[in-house]
């Protein structure tokens, strides 16, 4: 493990930063060139060199030219490079410190107009370059070799997700994943320990299992799925959050019927990481990458254009002609030029899918103003966080050099709670957007309702329409959108452009042409298989689509042979089975599940893999457990009431029955034939097989 570098003085850190900044501009440089360079020794150079070695913070390597003057290489490891940033800011701290003082003895006022910790976002020049945590591509080169003999962490699709924006400055003024006093402090207070506003805790979240062999002080890789590095963390912390606390005060409520707070308790890791990150590369993305910038290209292409007020329109939807009319107004209302904004990494679970949403973008892009409007695309794992999630919209769209920003109704609310009820209140987002918006530094466009008035044949904002009792006022709902496009329903033109409704329609053809799963869930000896097995040949009879039966036992089999029966061997079972039935969903086929499924949070996790691509419909086959034991030819509820099968689901494990399944059923003293009958009349009320 690399020593930790001992405190120093001022005066010796600023001489540490430019060494660092030096080696990381020119790390083939003579001693004698980072002498001049610096404009201090030989001799000290020398000595400078030793000292950073012994604390970690470069490598020194022999050459093998016949340069005697050249002996040595010098590269920046991982530790040296995110100390180059944390002396960048104290730097840049102590700069400032001096231009208060300079500003204090000319004009004879000790006050300055911004308290200090917020300073940082609005004196930033829009245009100007933002800082990145990327190093030099010739220190990215030797530090992915030494990134090799590190421990590592492959990332999850939401932490690629905030990595890519911290690497960028997208989460500036973030250097890394919050330690534990950043994270306390901005899940009690929307604010970093320093004071600086930030109201989502940005962390790494890892098992227990990996937690263990890992500890602060030491340096890790952060790979990709692929098993590409991309980082390096410097880890600072390592601690248990309090996840219930974190879901209540970013979230609002402890309540799981919230995606992001399910989340957090059913798949996110036990342990947190935090710590500053030293960039190697981008994620890699194959799809729109015209689109995609980051905060300095985003910052360039403003700067090149003379764009001076830019307004942001975040969306993870499609655009409909009142999107257009909305962003229209704001551009005008604002004297700004536009940026379609969207969404292309994590959304709320049965989104349209992101590559849809493009194509739907691009399809109408062209009935903008191609002189002051722009499309880039934002890789952000959004949280649905509501009041919270719009202020840190707010500032990701500020770091991208945008000067205001569309605060919609209900912004990025997830839908209703357990209550069923709204988790946030419609104005809830733009109050607290409004509260600190002097200090952001950007401005909020109020999102207006736009309807279509039918005899005037134009979009108005509602709570502007005067003679309400005297027009023809007309709006779909998202939710009759799409229910309109499963049932292959006419979509106006007043509502929407024929080029989006036709991408939406290659995307979601009428329900009864699209894939979907039949997930059966019950005690062993319930009579799923069974009435699995007659569902399958009804719907084969049928036909019109593939069906497949995914059985428990047999896909034990085939597919989890290796597996036990502990909870966390049952979680995976189900969790492959999921998988598998979301690809069978996806192509357009039928899949039919029927295992045990004993968790709530597992079943709830399958459903959300196989939504994004089709319905789910779960089945509970609710038989009592008497009859399942009476029924039991395999003298298994037997074995484990003595005891001889450990974890058995309903003797020694819980089984926890669903509570919003779409169909129960009771199989006892009911025949296999009206079971099946019942399970197709559900899918045919719902769309899924035609009538």
């Amino acid at each position: 493990m690399n020593a930790q570098p001992k405190p120093i003085s001022a005066e010796e850190e600023d001489l540490l930063f430019r060494l660092l900044r030096q080696l990381d501009l020119t790390p083939d440089a003579s001693q004698r060139a980072l002498a001049g360079a610096l404009g201090i020794s030989l001799g000290r150079v020398n000595a400078q060199l030793r000292a950073a070695a012994e604390a970690g913070l470069i490598e020194i390597t022999e050459r093998t030219g016949t340069d005697r003057r050249q002996r040595f290489a010098y590269g920046l490891t991982a530790r040296g490079a995110a100390q180059k940033t944390r002396l960048i800011d104290k730097f840049l701290a102590r700069k400032f410190t001096e231009f208060t003082a300079l500003h204090a003895e000319l004009t004879g006022s000790a006050q300055y107009p911004i308290p200090p910790q917020f300073r940082s976002f609005p004196m930033q020049n829009p245009h100007a370059p933002i800082t990145e945590l990327y190093v030099s591509a010739d220190s990215a080169q030797k530090l992915k070799v030494e990134a090799a003999s590190l421990p590592s962490w492959d990332l999850t699709p939401r932490q690629i997700c905030d990595l890519e924006l911290l690497m960028n400055g997208g989460f500036n003024p973030l250097k890394g994943f919050l330690g534990k006093d950043d994270y306390d402090s901005v899940v009690e207070t929307m604010r970093l320990a320093d004071g600086s506003l930030w109201p989502m805790p940005i962390t790494l979240d890892i098992s227990q299992d990996f937690a263990d062999t890992v500890e602060p002080g030491q340096d890790i890789a952060l790979r990709d799925q692929e098993g590409v590095i991309l980082a390096i963390l410097s880890i600072s912390d390592k601690y248990v959050p309090n996840k219930a606390r974190e879901a209540e005060m970013v979230f609002g409520a402890d309540d799981l019927a919230h995606p992001a707070v399910n989340y957090l308790h059913h798949v996110a890791g036990p342990v947190y990481l935090g710590g500053a990150i030293t960039g190697i590369q981008q994620p890699i993305h194959y799809d729109f990458r015209a689109r995609r910038d980051t905060p300095n290209e985003l910052r360039a292409y403003f700067r090149k254009l003379g764009w001076r007020k830019v307004v942001a329109f975040q969306t993870r939807n499609p655009l409909h002609r009142a999107h257009q009319e909305l962003t229209f107004r704001a551009a005008r209302e604002s004297q700004a030029n536009l940026l379609i904004h969207p969404v292309v990494g994590m959304t709320k679970p049965g989104d349209v899918d992101h590559f849809t949403r493009v194509r739907c973008y691009e399809a109408v892009l062209d009935k903008y103003p191609a002189a002051t409007t722009t499309m880039s695309l934002l890789n952000l794992a959004m949280r649905m966080a509501g009041p919270r999630e719009a202020v840190w919209h707010g500032l990701i769209r500020k770091n991208h050099g945008v000067t205001h920003f569309i605060v919609g109704r209900d912004h990025a609310g997830p839908g209703k709670n357990s209550a069923g009820e709204d988790f946030y209140g419609p104005y809830d987002a733009q109050d607290l957007f409004r509260e600190h918006e002097e200090e952001m530094g950007i401005t909020m466009v109020d999102f207006k309702h736009m309807v279509w008035v039918q005899e005037r044949a134009q979009y108005e904002p509602m709570d502007e329409i005067k003679d309400k009792d005297e027009v023809t006022i007309l709006n779909i709902s998202g939710t009759e959108l799409r229910r309109r496009l499963s049932e292959g329903l006419e979509i106006p033109e007043w509502f929407s452009f024929p080029e989006v409704v036709a991408e939406l329609r290659k995307t979601r053809p009428p329900r009864a042409k699209q894939g979907f799963t039949v997930f059966l869930t019950g005690l062993s000896g319930s009579g799923k298989s069974t009435v699995a097995n007659a569902l399958m040949v009804k719907l084969m009879e049928m036909g019109g689509r593939p069906v497949t039966l995914l059985d428990g036992d047999v896909v034990r089999k085939h597919l989890s042979s290796e597996l036990g029966f502990s909870k966390e061997h049952r979680d995976i079972n189900i969790r492959r089975i999921g998988y598998v039935a979301s690809e069978i969903t996806k192509n357009g086929g039928i899949a039919i599940c029927a295992p045990i499924a004993p968790y709530t949070a597992t079943r709830r996790a399958v459903r959300e893999m196989i939504e994004a691509y089709g319905a789910f419909v779960e089945i509970h086959v609710a038989t009592s457990l008497e009859e399942c034991e009476r029924r039991d030819r395999k003298g298994l509820y037997k074995l484990a009431r003595e005891g001889k099968i450990k974890e058995f689901t309903g003797i020694s494990d819980p089984y926890e029955a669903p509570t919003n399944a779409e169909l129960v059923l009771d199989t006892e003293g009911t025949e296999v034939d009206y079971c099946a009958q019942q399970v197709l009349l559900k899918l045919e009320s719902m769309g899924l097989v035609a009538a």
